[in-house]
């Protein structure tokens, strides 16, 4: 097991799937992780080098489960790339309590657990990326996501701190603040009227993702934003 291993979450159709498939292509083993175990089948049927390990990562115990799993069967991962999400909408009166906790846990407790099982290998080794994707709920607080972006928020400070405690320990933390509608199928439905440029296409994000992890140690990024030219700011 010569090849180095990429550990994706939340594997879906869209930014999920194009960061296996641009780890996959550079030369890694990919270990995909989301719930929904038929999803990753066939993307693993379909992606050379990638591997499925069903988890629900709001789960700290299926967490260690899957992780244990992926350096038994493809070996220490040395990038864990944090893509699973969960959003809730609302004003803070209309939302369920209980469903800004779930998006907590998968969000920012999600990374916590993850991080915590796979950086100890990655400081032994004296090398290792861990990148989180997030998006403009993570730096300003409006009243219909109110249920939302504190998670991400808590989520960027977290990735932050660990940045700050890694670095000088050879792993690069970063954070992908995504500022732009992701180009998959029910977008393009919904924003029917809308023109390419309004669009981030997910192998463009994954593109920057593989970038990051590969950046020569004088010169990493912790916060990179990423917009389509079409976005207004």
């Amino acid at each position: 097991m010569s090849q180095p291993v990429c550990v994706v979450t939340g594997v879906g159709p869209g930014t999920g799937s194009a960061l296996a498939r641009r780890f996959a292509a550079g030369g890694y083993r990919v270990a995909m992780l989301a719930r929904n175990a038929e999803r990753l089948a066939a993307l693993e049927a379909e992606i050379p080098n990638a591997k499925a390990f069903p988890c629900d990562v709001a789960d700290p115990a299926r967490i260690d489960a899957a992780i244990t799993d992926v350096e038994a069967t493809l070996g220490t991962p040395e990038v864990l790339i944090h893509n699973a999400v969960r959003g809730v909408f609302g004003n803070f009166l209309d939302i369920d309590p209980a469903h800004m906790n779930r998006a907590f846990q998968i969000n920012t407790m999600g990374l916590l657990h993850l991080a915590r099982r796979v950086a100890p290998a990655m400081i032994a080794a004296g090398k290792g990326a861990i990148i989180c994707t997030g998006n403009t709920s993570a730096l300003r607080g409006r009243p219909r996501y109110t249920g939302f972006a504190p998670t991400k928020a808590a989520q960027r400070i977290l990735a932050e701190a660990m940045a700050r405690d890694l670095g000088p320990k050879g792993v690069h933390v970063a954070y992908i603040v995504i500022d732009a509608v992701i180009d998959i199928a029910w977008t393009r439905e919904r924003f029917a009227d809308k023109p390419d440029g309004f669009f981030i296409k997910p192998s463009a994000i994954a593109d920057e993702a593989w970038h990051i992890a590969h950046q020569d140690r004088s010169a990493w990024s912790f916060n990179v934003e990423l917009r389509p030219h079409g976005e207004v700011w």
